[in-house]
């Protein structure tokens, strides 16, 4: 069933359609009781139309509600009205991360943060019991402020519990509605585990399976496993191996082993637990960022230490150069000869007398008035630059 813009179902209001799947359409509207923006999904008739798929669906719908999570896009509500089954879903704005990787890789800077949300998310989900068994990056989201929003939390099981695992056509995928059905459908193929192309039992490995392939995506901007058509998709999800070389140059090599662990065929053999690829990702930033800041460091210190010691030892020879040219061309001075000339009073005694340190005045003993006294007379200094004095 299609609504139009401006129609209602019961309380909410339509705005537009946001887009369109397996498992019906999806439109954002307003909650008029609360005065909030929504994304309503509505089930598509064969569904509804099945009492107990839709009784197992709410039941479901009502476990998923009880996750509380930053980067999982929360459950509000499932509305019937006039014949019309919706689920009620927080609405989040902006392009799905399938939307970024078609403009090319997403650098490791960006991409390891993104990832480490979205096993944070399947780590809460799993704690609860639930797994999301459709996850890729068209049910992802990244706002504006880095938080990542995971979509669609274990809606897929609603589906596969009345439905061969292998009908891909009912695929809980949201797409643009201009995408084709072949799309939809390739679109799931390409991040399903051997194990649910093989119409198996899926279980939280399966998640991590999809984990891998969406950060594998996120680095290189290609699908990890895609073929021409869903059987040749499937075919190399089972036999294949991803284009292991198209990873960039400089990715860690703990992002390599945690891409390795979470891809292996055998679900014995892959990483168990989401919480370990959480733990793996913080690992991988950490190396990321070492490998990416310290060790330059180790070659430009060293050079400039180097280089500085080369350019200490040249100025001070420099130095020590100039200063001997300059002691060796300069003449040394000669003391300048001293000549003192007094005139004393007449005296019979032996003259005793006293030089001021100037050498301005003179100080002296002489006989005055038949009495002897001391007497202090300036003198006459005359300087010369005889070698000898007379």
């Amino acid at each position: 069933m299609s609504l139009t813009a401006g129609s209602r179902l019961g309380p909410y209001e339509i705005h537009s359609l946001i887009g369109s799947g397996g498992m019906g359409e999806v439109y954002k509207a307003r909650d008029t009781k609360l005065n909030r923006d929504v994304a309503l999904k509505i089930l598509p008739e064969h569904f509804a139309l099945d009492s107990d798929r839709l009784a197992r669906f709410k039941r479901e719908a009502q476990l998923l509600a009880s996750l509380n999570h930053p980067n999982i896009a929360a459950i509000y509500g499932f509305e019937e009205s006039n014949g019309v089954q919706a689920l009620v879903l927080e609405l989040v704005e902006g392009p799905t991360l399938a939307d970024r990787i078609a403009k090319g890789p997403i650098a490791l800077d960006d991409a390891l943060p993104i990832a480490r949300q979205i096993a944070e998310a399947l780590e809460a989900a799993h704690d609860h019991g639930i797994m999301h068994r459709d996850l890729k990056p068209a049910n992802v989201k990244v706002k504006e402020d880095g938080t990542v929003k995971v979509l669609d939390f274990g809606l897929a099981k609603a589906v596969d519990s009345s439905s061969s695992a292998t009908d891909l056509s009912q695929s809980p995928t949201i797409t643009s509605p201009a995408m084709t059905q072949m799309g939809v459908i390739l679109g799931t193929a390409a991040y399903m585990s051997p194990e649910q192309a093989k119409g198996r039992e899926a279980d939280r490995r399966s998640d991590i399976w999809a984990f891998g392939c969406v950060l594998y995506e996120m680095l290189t901007g290609r699908r990890a496993f895609e073929d021409d058509d869903v059987s040749e998709t499937l075919a190399a999800v089972i036999k294949g191996e991803p284009e292991w070389s198209a990873l960039p140059a400089d990715t860690p090599a703990a992002v390599r082993r945690l891409l390795r662990r979470c891809l292996r065929k055998d679900a014995k053999e892959r990483l168990h637990d989401i919480s370990d690829a959480r733990i793996e990702m913080q690992d991988a930033q950490a190396e990321a960022a070492s490998e990416g800041t310290t060790v330059p460091v180790p070659v430009v210190t060293r050079r400039s230490r180097e280089r500085l010691a080369w350019m200490t030892v040249a100025i001070v020879l420099a130095v020590a150069l100039a200063l001997s040219l300059v002691l060796t061309r300069r003449p040394i001075p000669t003391a300048p000869e001293m000549r003192l000339e007094i005139t004393t009073p007449a005296t019979s005694s032996a003259l005793h007398f006293a030089l001021s340190p100037d050498g301005t005045r003179l100080v002296f003993v002489a006989s005055g008035e038949g009495q002897p006294r001391l007497w202090v007379r300036a003198s006459t200094i005359t300087r010369s630059h005889a070698t000898a004095a007379s």
